[in-house]
């Protein structure tokens, strides 16, 4: 890597062990390396956070560098220099947020020590009461920022409304290394090491418990099927209303809530098919995951979804918040093994072949070296068209 390398710093705020993003961000900097970036992991998090030390050990496992800012809340001006700071060090080339508080950082840093401005769109999901606010600005920053790359087609729209003008907005889909997601054990296997009875139909799901997530659809739906298992990787504060519901019923011998897992692919490889009740999503990685690894899909047919799960071809989609029809999915894709065997190796291929996180990563170096007027790197490949994938009007 040449000394002076473009430096991308990539910033976000997390609480515990982070979500989502952070296996995009973690990930990036060993693939836009050979593409001539550096690249920094900024996390700004609570002091002494204790999930925090799973975001420490993730990055040190994908060789990622990591700046860690300890965030007091919004007004924590020491935050802010430390940030300041850690841009001047490394010479900072461009900012890319994740969130609306990284992206207003983004903006109130550039005065200071100027940059090019990105940010990813990840969604906007209502949590709280002051969620509102928080996305009011995020909007607000959104149309200030040089480039804005949406992770699906609702994002697109979203943002479109927002204001962000045209030719700064991009689709760039979420990817994923097949190589770290590829099939070590058989199903049977896999049960058999997370103490699941390696005879009876196992349906999974991975996400934080949370309303939008929908997991009391997913329960429902397999409450219906009799000698059908179902386990829940996650946590969050759905938790309690949840357990109520398996307790109503009366499932709790075949529903388990496994909690938060460090790492998923044990849980994905022992599952006989892997179901997505959310109400909303972007393109999640979750189904790229249980693809990639050869997991049979039931989705909800709902923004990005469709983009990678096409019905009958790689996979199964409902409309959200049906229980019936999600029960009605599972039971025909459980009830038949060729089906099954035709998903596991299609959702594979389609992974490989339309979602691998190096395209990704070449589309997204792209990006930065149309900003900085930059020769792309070898290997590198043309952004993608901002208007790609959009919905029809």
């Amino acid at each position: 890597m040449a000394p002076d390398a473009p430096v991308v710093f990539d910033t976000r705020v997390v609480t515990g062990a982070g979500g989502g993003p952070e296996k995009t961000i973690l990930n990036s900097p060993r693939f836009l390396e050979p593409l001539g970036y550096r690249m920094l992991c900024g996390y700004l998090h609570p002091p002494g956070d204790p999930g925090y030390g799973v975001i420490r050990a993730k990055a040190e496992q994908a060789k990622a560098p990591l700046v860690s800012i300890p965030d007091r809340g919004f007004w924590d001006w020491r935050a802010v220099r430390q940030l300041l700071k850690a841009c001047r060090e490394h010479k900072v080339t461009v900012w890319h947020g994740h969130d609306y508080k990284t992206n207003a950082l983004g903006l109130l840093l550039t005065r200071f020590h100027p940059m090019r401005l990105v940010t990813t769109a990840h969604g906007w999901v209502q949590q709280t009461s002051r969620t509102p606010l928080y996305y009011g600005i995020d909007k607000w920053c959104l149309r200030r920022y040089e480039r804005v790359i949406c992770v699906s087609t609702d994002l697109v729209e979203a943002c479109r409304a927002a204001g962000v003008p045209e030719k700064r907005l991009m689709l760039l889909d979420n990817g994923i290394d097949a190589t770290d997601y590829a099939r070590r054990r058989t199903v049977r296997e896999a049960k058999g090491l997370l103490g699941f009875p390696t005879d009876v139909p196992l349906v999974g799901a991975v996400g934080r418990l949370s309303g939008e997530k929908a997991f009391d659809v997913l329960i429902r739906a397999v409450a219906a099927l009799p000698g059908v298992r179902l386990v829940i990787v996650g946590e969050g504060g759905e938790r309690p209303a949840l357990e109520r519901l398996i307790a109503e019923l009366n499932v709790a011998d075949r529903v388990t809530l496994a909690g938060w897992q460090a790492d998923v692919r044990g849980y994905f490889e022992a599952m006989d098919v892997f179901a997505l009740s959310s109400l909303r999503e972007g393109l999640p990685n979750v189904v790229l995951e249980a693809m990639a690894l050869e997991v049979p899909v039931v989705a909800t047919r709902v923004n990005g979804v469709p983009r990678l799960v096409q019905d009958g071809v790689n996979g199964l989609l409902i409309d959200s918040g049906d229980a019936g029809a999600l029960s009605a999915a599972l039971a025909r894709l459980l009830g038949d093994a060729a089906l099954q065997s035709r998903f596991r190796a299609a959702g594979r291929e389609t992974v490989k072949g339309r979602f691998s996180f190096a395209g990704r990563m070449r589309k997204l170096a792209a990006v930065y070296d149309e900003l900085l007027g930059r020769r792309p790197a070898a290997g590198a490949t043309v952004a993608c068209d901002p208007a790609a994938g959009a919905p029809s009007r």
